[in-house]
């Protein structure tokens, strides 16, 4: 059986699909298999006549095994807003997400979950990305953006998923700022507050070397 990882950051663009192809690839390089979700997505494009997103696809691609799209990104929106705005017409089923990745996680030693925005980010008009990972039963890996404001936002996503109840297995740092003034006591001031793993930093690249990434993490 499979076992896997939710992955939430402490916002939107804080890189939580680079870090999702960076621990693919890491267990890959373990000898595992790997799959990923994005269940929930905004911003998609139509392609070959179904709206599809970019990251869901990089997520397809770095699969070890072949995945149909609709297993990996179950809702897939137009507009780049909130997803319960996008989807106000077909708003995301926590069910139905939990039965794709009943399907899913049979396929591989892992799967990793990739949520949409922040830990309290809505999926639809009752439920967050919280919700689903409660529902999915999953240990949460939480991506902090080292920017300013990254100790008072990943202090406070750490809160929040220790009182969603589920277990916090560790968090990755993200420099998404080449610019950052006192990077590493930055760092230092979050592993102090959060009672959780480092599993990695990833240092700043313009564009992303996942390979370089994965060897970064350690789990």
């Amino acid at each position: 059986m499979a076992t896997g990882y939710f992955i939430t950051g402490t916002d939107t663009n804080v890189g939580k699909t680079w870090a999702t192809i960076a621990l693919m690839r890491y267990f890959q390089n373990q000898d595992q298999s790997v799959v990923g979700m994005k269940p929930v997505a905004a911003g998609c494009v139509m392609q070959d006549g179904q709206l599809k997103n970019e990251d869901a696809l990089l997520i397809q691609a770095n699969a070890s095994v072949p995945i149909d799209y609709d297993l990996i990104n179950s809702y897939a929106y137009a507009l780049p807003v909130s997803p319960h705005i996008a989807g106000v017409g077909n708003p995301a089923n926590l069910a139905h997400l939990v039965t794709q990745f009943e399907r899913l996680k049979n396929r591989a030693d892992r799967v990793v979950v990739e949520g949409a925005g922040g830990w309290y980010s809505p999926l639809n008009e009752w439920e967050a990305n919280s919700d689903l990972a409660v529902a999915l039963a999953l240990p949460v890996i939480m991506v902090v953006a080292i920017r300013l404001g990254c100790i008072n936002h990943a202090r406070l996503t750490y809160q929040a998923i220790r009182q969603s109840g589920v277990d916090c297995a560790g968090w990755i740092a993200m420099c998404t700022d080449p610019d950052m003034l006192s990077r590493d006591e930055n760092i230092a001031a979050i592993k102090t507050a959060v009672n959780a793993p480092l599993l990695g930093v990833l240092p700043y690249r313009e564009l992303a070397d996942f390979d370089f990434f994965s060897a970064q993490l350690k789990l």
